[in-house]
């Protein structure tokens, strides 16, 4: 037999043996020089909200406009912590934001399941009814909300700000998407078992399920937290203020404290910005792997 040696190509080796330099690798991905800027542009409104809270009002009002504090001046928290009304504001939100967030996980996954698992007469058309009502815009809804709600007599109470976000058709969608990426054959395992449809959903599927889990819960948290236009309507008196509508009266009633505009800002961005940033990696796979069926 002929053994015949393999001498290393002239092109994949260098004259000492090792492999030619060629083009010099970065230590990240090339779509970071595109995307760091980007970032920085996105983030100049944080920055500049951020810098302003802890600027004087004199700084503030000047033109041109001062682009970093001489010195670091916290009247602007002391005046919004101070406000009596802030803080049941701050809970007020918090309290509508945790309940909307615990029941579009339950129902929103109870419904997804169903959808996704269980055949039954009209299920397509009743799924295809309820992602059509996600095109309504709310302009045409609020009326017919308030009327409903005005008959529950939960007008100017925090119900009216927690009934009508108890589920939404996208959370429903959303775990029914990932659902359908799932496979069958670990539910089946437990049904030989013995478990029951309710035991195989909270025993064996949501905890797989927690990228979804994430996912609906941050965005549950951020539209519940951010809203406006559904507490001003519902709302009239101060003390069921969420923190959104509190924050507009409070900037209304004290333009000329623009310190203290832009301190109580930070304080209704910050939670927000701390929940997506605990759930991005979530995120991201849920809207992943979501997608892969329809």
């Amino acid at each position: 037999m002929r053994v015949t040696s393999v001498s290393p190509s002239p092109s994949t080796t260098g004259p000492s043996g090792n492999p030619p330099r060629g083009r010099t690798r970065l230590p990240f991905s090339a779509w970071h020089l595109l995307l760091a800027p980007l970032a920085l542009v996105f983030a100049i409104p944080l920055i500049w909200l951020l810098l302003s809270s802890v600027m004087s009002d004199a700084e503030i009002n000047r033109f041109p406009p001062a682009l970093w504090p001489s010195e670091i001046d916290l009247g602007g928290y002391r005046y919004v912590l101070g406000n009596a009304m802030f803080p049941r504001w701050f809970a007020n939100s918090l309290i509508v934001s945790v309940v909307a967030v615990a029941s579009n996980l339950l129902l929103g996954a109870l419904g997804g399941y169903a959808f996704a698992r269980m055949r039954f007469a009209g299920s397509r058309v009743l799924l295809a009814l309820m992602l059509a009502t996600m095109a309504i815009p709310f302009q045409l809804t609020m009326i017919p909300t308030f009327l409903v709600m005005k008959q529950f007599g939960l007008i100017d109470t925090l119900g009216a700000l927690i009934v009508p976000s108890l589920v939404t058709p996208f959370a429903v969608f959303l775990f029914r998407q990932f659902f359908l990426s799932l496979p069958r054959e670990l539910e089946e395992a437990a049904w030989i078992d013995g478990c029951s449809r309710l035991r195989v959903l909270f025993l064996v599927v949501l905890p797989l399920s927690r990228p979804a889990l994430s996912t609906v819960a941050v965005l549950t948290f951020l539209t519940t937290w951010n809203d406006l236009t559904w507490p001003l309507i519902a709302i009239n008196h101060d003390t069921q203020y969420t923190l959104q509508l509190g924050l507009t009266t409070f900037q209304g009633q004290h333009h000329t404290r623009w310190s203290a505009v832009m301190a109580g800002n930070v304080i209704t961005v910050l939670p927000v910005l701390l929940a997506f940033l605990f759930a991005q990696k979530s995120f991201i796979q849920s809207i992943t792997s979501s997608g892969i069926k329809g």
